[in-house]
Order: C-alpha cells, then structure tokens, then sequence
C-alpha cells in the first residue's frame, strides 16, 4: 500500500467518526495555495474513492443493523414472559413464571424456552394434553395443584424426564393413574388430595412409572373395586397386602375351568358318538358274515369254530 492510500484510510476513518464524510473533496490538492498542514497529497481520484468507501460502509451498517434487531427480536421472542404472568429471573435459580389464580382454562403455549419453575396452581384446567411442555428443556418444578384435573393424557409431561425435579398435581380431581402420562419421569410428585380409584388397573399400573417411591404413598383410594376390600381411606403403596386383581384372578381360574370342561365334554361326546358308529359297523359285518352260505372243509372244523368265536 502506498503512503497516498495509507494517508487517505486514516483521514477516512476519523471522518467516518467523527461524522462529518461528505462526498466533495475536503483535501486540497498537492501544490495548491492553502493546503492544511499534515493534509494528504490528493489526486483527481480521490472523489471516486470516497464515495466508493462511503456507499459500501452504508450497506455494511444497514445489514449490521438489520442482524442486530433480528436477534433482539428473536431473543425477545424466546425469552419473554407469557401473557398475563409475572416472570422473574436470578442468577441463580434462573426464570420463574408465575401464573397462579388467573381462571386459566388451557395451558399457555407461550411459555419462554428458558422457563426454570412454572406456576400454575389455582386455574381451572381440567386436562393437560400430550407434550404440554415439551418446549420447556430447562423446566425443574411445575405447579398444578388446586385445579380442576381430571384426566391426564399419555405423553403429558413427555420432555421433562432429564430435568424436572418436582410435580405438583394436589388438590385435583384425579381418579384413573394412567402410567403413560408419566412415561420417563424421575421426579418427586406430589399426588395427594385426589379422589383416587383404587383397583387392578392401578395396582398392575404403578411397577411401571419411574418416580420417587415416596411419591406413590400420596395415592390415597377414595373408591375400590372390589368394594368390600376394605382399601377406602388408605395409602394403597402402604398397604402391600391388599390384592386388587384377586377378583381378576377368580375370574380368570373360573373362565379356565369352563374352558377346560367343555374341551373335555367335546373329547367325551366324539368318543361316545365314535363307539356307536363302529358298534353299528360292526352289527352290520357280522349279519352279512351271516348271510355268507357255509361251507365246510375237512381238517378246519376246529379252526373255524375259533375263528367264529374270535368275530
């Protein structure tokens, strides 16, 4: 680079700073009257390459600024707070949402993909659908409590295995434990103060969930089947003895039974059925054995009279 070129990027960067660029020439040309000391020896060119420096630092500003506010805006998306909550961060304990006692009838699908610990107890959900928080990577406590649920879809809290660390459904209308809702969780649940029924189905049903035994011992029956089984009013994980499938059971050996005698009642008829037809076959051999003329050999008396004892 030549000591023109070098000269004429300085003084374009301080222009460029300071703001004050214009497209005529603001040096004057070397040998004139008044040139300002220290000023650059400028040829007939140097016009052209300003404006030249100046158009493409304009276009290089517009797309710099153009990708600032698409990540801005692309920030605020992800990490705003849902309508009608109220959101806080810390350091530490990174972005809370709080959506309690706002009548809420669905679960909010803007919920920002930061979100650390959900509130939304003190709604009127009555059903969380599958994947309700599968937008949620960092979520580690979720609230439902003193809701309206009645029904938990399979893949409910599906996305939520490798991070959430408490659930909170108390207080809810819950009567059917439906283990695909809770497919891949590790959490400590909270399910106490539902009117839980207690029968095969849910006995058959908790061997399969993965969260914390201490939170099975929240599942307290409020209804049983069978009925008479004395189970109402006891955590059903604290009381092992209490066979639910033993009417299942019953009902299995009795339809095994049944099975078995009429199997045997069919072998027992087709044996019946196959001693009559050869006692009738074997009538009707022995009249046309009968019927036969006789005859008589020398020598085969003897033979012949065992062979008509033998038929």
């Amino acid at each position: 680079m030549s000591a023109y070129q070098r000269c004429s990027l300085v003084h374009l960067v301080n222009h460029l700073h300071r703001g004050r660029l214009t497209l005529r020439r603001s040096v004057p040309r070397v040998g004139r009257p008044g040139r300002l000391p220290g000023a650059c020896p400028v040829p007939d060119t140097m016009p052209m390459a300003a404006g030249w420096l100046l158009r493409r630092s304009v276009v290089m500003c517009l797309l710099l600024h153009s990708l600032v506010l698409m990540t801005c805006c692309f920030h605020h998306a992800a990490t705003s707070c849902s309508k009608n909550c109220y959101c806080s961060e810390s350091e530490a304990g990174g972005k809370t949402v709080r959506c309690s006692n706002l009548q809420l009838t669905e679960i909010p699908d803007d919920l920002p993909n930061d979100t650390r610990r959900v509130y939304l107890d003190f709604n009127l959900f009555t059903a969380v659908p599958a994947n309700a928080f599968a937008g949620l990577p960092y979520l580690a406590t979720l609230d439902l409590s003193h809701n309206e649920l009645a029904q938990l879809e399979p893949g409910a809290f599906r996305g939520l295995g490798n991070t959430l660390q408490f659930l909170d459904l108390s207080s809810n209308k819950l009567e059917n434990f439906i283990p695909e809702a809770f497919e891949g969780l590790r959490a400590q649940a909270n399910l106490t103060n539902n009117p839980w029924h207690c029968d095969c189905s849910l006995q058959l049903a908790l061997p399969r969930v993965d969260l914390e035994a201490a939170s099975l011992a929240g599942i307290v029956c409020q209804t049983s089947d069978p009925a008479d089984i004395g189970v109402e009013g006891l955590a059903f994980l604290l009381a092992p003895e209490i066979d639910l499938c033993v009417i299942m059971k019953k009902t299995t050996d009795v339809a095994m039974l049944v099975t078995m005698f009429g199997w045997f009642s069919m072998v027992i008829s087709y044996l019946v059925y196959y001693v009559r037809a050869n006692q009738e076959d074997a009538r009707r051999h022995l009249e046309y054995l009968k019927s036969l003329p006789q005859v008589s050999i020398p020598g085969k008396s003897e033979e012949s009279s065992t062979i008509s004892t033998v038929v």
